[in-house]
């Protein structure tokens, strides 16, 4: 395995220090498998875009991809080649917004070897100290955009999916290089989830900023990470506007919406008969009583503490050498 992982990959100089008390969490966003929304390519690339990163390995094209079946797209300008799409896949060291350290695994979906391919990877999980996998997908379905957009979640550990929307049914789909990865983690014991964003089947070829920020809450979440995400929300609220409009504009197409709101909540009702714990999508947990009324006696001990209110002058963000928190500093 070490001679074909080397073959597979190679290693950035100096490599990153990855090795934080709890582990590591790895992300993997391989683009060209049911990508519906493009909401895995486009988490990786506001990922890429908005955090702090460096590369760690890149893999050899040559050995995973297929050009003739993934040909890259060329711009020419003035009868000059002068640009060509990047096919690059690789590893990189994150730091989320509170600069806790993760990885991400993106590119393309190898075309080729993807035992080969999955052994690499696993070799640089167990060299990075990676406990815990989450991998991203987003397919089709038959939901209407004007309900809460809904992220399904399968895997080995149940402390990772159990917050999410789980389908407790029998399925045979295609696989592709991300599933073979969860196999083969799975198989060997490690803790791997998947997630996968529900897009309405009529939005699926244009870019769909919810499923995008489903997807990357998803990860906030199973991956105990702080992520920038005030763009995607902006950018998700613009999409509702338009595609309101729309349905607005089109008798036919409301029709069809109504009729799948329909289907929609008689699912989600029926899964609540059978799942009354369960989180649905559009739900906050619930408050623990026990844990808010620790939290109040806090607040009371830290106003004891500070004393008569006019013995100085009140706190105000900032005051303590720190910056005032900004709108994209709060996180759903």
């Amino acid at each position: 395995m070490q001679d074909n992982s080397r073959r597979m990959y190679e290693l950035e100089y100096p490599a990153p220090e990855m090795k934080p008390k709890n582990g590591t969490t790895l992300v993997v966003a391989l683009q060209g498998y049911a990508d519906a929304g493009h909401a895995v390519d486009s988490s990786a690339s506001h990922l890429l875009s908005s955090l702090e990163n460096s590369p760690v390995a890149a893999f050899n094209n040559d050995e995973l991809i297929d050009y003739r079946s993934r040909r890259p797209a060329v711009r020419i300008t003035d009868h000059e080649v002068v640009d060509m799409d990047d096919l690059t896949l690789g590893l990189y060291a994150m730091r989320d917004s509170a600069g806790h350290p993760f990885l991400l695994l993106a590119g393309p979906e190898p075309d080729m070897r993807w035992n080969a391919f999955t052994d690499a990877v696993i070799d640089l999980s167990e060299r990075f100290n990676v406990s815990r996998t989450i991998c991203l997908y987003s397919a089709p379905m038959t939901v209407p955009h004007t309900r809460p957009l809904l992220v399904t979640a399968h895997g080995t550990s149940d402390e990772i999916t159990r917050r999410h929307f789980r389908v407790n049914s029998n399925m045979s789909l295609p696989g592709s290089a991300s599933l073979q990865l969860e196999y083969t983690l799975g198989s060997r014991g490690r803790s791997v989830a998947g997630f996968t964003a529900h897009v309405p089947h009529y939005i699926a070829a244009s870019n769909y900023p919810e499923a995008t920020l489903k997807l990357l809450r998803a990860v906030e979440t199973a991956g105990s990470l702080s992520l920038p995400l005030g763009s995607l929300e902006r950018d998700s609220a613009k999409m509702m506007t338009l595609l309101r409009d729309q349905v607005d504009d089109s008798g036919e197409i409301a029709a069809m919406v109504r009729s799948l709101e329909q289907s929609y909540d008689e699912e989600l009702e029926s899964y609540r008969e059978d799942n009354p714990e369960a989180l649905l999508p559009g739900e906050t947990e619930a408050t623990d009583p026990d844990a808010l009324a620790e939290e109040f006696e806090r607040f009371l001990a830290s106003v004891d503490d500070r004393g008569d209110p006019g013995d100085g002058e009140a706190d105000s963000p900032g005051d303590d050498g720190g910056p005032a928190p900004g709108p994209d500093d709060q996180h759903p």
